[in-house]
């Protein structure tokens, strides 16, 4: 297969920055309301090691509900499977991530998927640190593992915007406590979730988390098992079905890769076998994604060839 160049990659980045006016920045959140909406940037992680990139790449956002990804992850192998889906179900929802109806009519009220923000609050529930801050470590030394950085950190900024602003999380949290699904402290399991959302990358390093889920759950440059390869494939899967929120169905036609976005506007992709992606571009579409990570996703699967279907 054709590699990905960075002669090319710049190009398309050139060229789709126009479609950031088709987007609006996320506004519910303060902090992120600030975002510049014409910054962008894309990288691309080969899993050979070579890593390209375009536009503004060492510019830092926060990884919001990526980072759903990389909490069930660690849950799967803290718990098993047996657990974590004994808390949070399977399936697709044409619903909006933030949404409470699904856990009114399921039985026994669990969320329905880990991507939407329910069943990513039950994930995050079942870390097995004590403290919230043991809670928080246990995924970010997660992300010092996967990208082999130890700097990175969360936002303290936006992660207090977003718990100050946490209304709707916290009816799901107390809804899901209501009937088992979570356990302890509320404000607690909000105070780790909204500093886990705020976690920081550029698309370099959150490329290189990309290419890990690619390549099986196996380090790009030692080979070594960080994920065992079934949890890898559940990831990647809830990614493929559920990332893109209730857009995903038109994303899997148009761009055909397991991908999760944030509402920062960031878009992480997996190619297997091939390599990783990430792309950024604040403002966003209606369903909460990218406008520019999903042109420029399309553009570049068509032109590689990369759906799955």
């Amino acid at each position: 297969m054709e590699k990905v160049t960075e002669k090319q990659l710049e190009k398309w980045v050139d060229h789709i920055r126009i479609y950031a006016n088709n987007g609006k920045v996320a506004d519910y959140i303060p902090a992120l309301k600030r975002q510049n909406p014409e910054i962008n940037a894309a990288s691309f992680f080969h899993l050979d090691g070579e890593c390209v990139q375009a536009g503004e790449a060492d510019y830092f956002f926060t990884i919001q509900s990526v980072s759903k990804v990389l909490a069930l992850a660690v849950a799967l192998m803290n718990h098993g499977e047996d657990a974590v889906f004994s808390r949070v179900g399977k399936e697709p929802t044409s619903d909006p991530f933030y949404s409470i109806s699904k856990l009114e009519v399921e039985k026994p009220s669990k969320p329905i998927n880990p991507m939407i923000n329910a069943g990513a609050l039950a994930v995050t529930n079942m870390m097995s640190g004590k403290t919230t801050d043991d809670m928080l470590h246990e995924i970010i030394d997660f992300v010092h593992l996967l990208t082999g950085d130890e700097t990175i950190d969360y936002d303290k900024e936006v992660a207090q915007s977003e718990y100050n602003s946490a209304f709707l999380n916290r009816s799901l949290c107390y809804f899901m406590k209501q009937n088992g699904i979570i356990t302890g402290s509320v404000e607690e399991l909000l105070d780790v979730y909204t500093k886990q959302c705020a976690i920081q990358m550029n698309v370099k390093q959150l490329a290189k988390v990309a290419g890990i889920f690619a390549n099986e759950g196996k380090d790009i440059e030692t080979g070594e098992q960080l994920i065992p390869h079934h949890y890898a494939r559940i990831c990647n899967t809830f990614m493929g079905t559920c990332g893109m929120y209730n857009q995903s169905g038109s994303f899997a036609i148009n761009v055909g890769i397991p991908a999760k976005s944030g509402v920062s506007g960031v878009i992480m992709g997996v190619v297997k076998d091939v390599g990783g992606v990430a792309v950024f571009g604040p403002a966003l579409d209606k369903q909460g994604n990218s406008v520019i990570g999903v042109k420029l996703l399309e553009i570049m699967s068509r032109y590689y060839q990369w759906s799955i279907f």
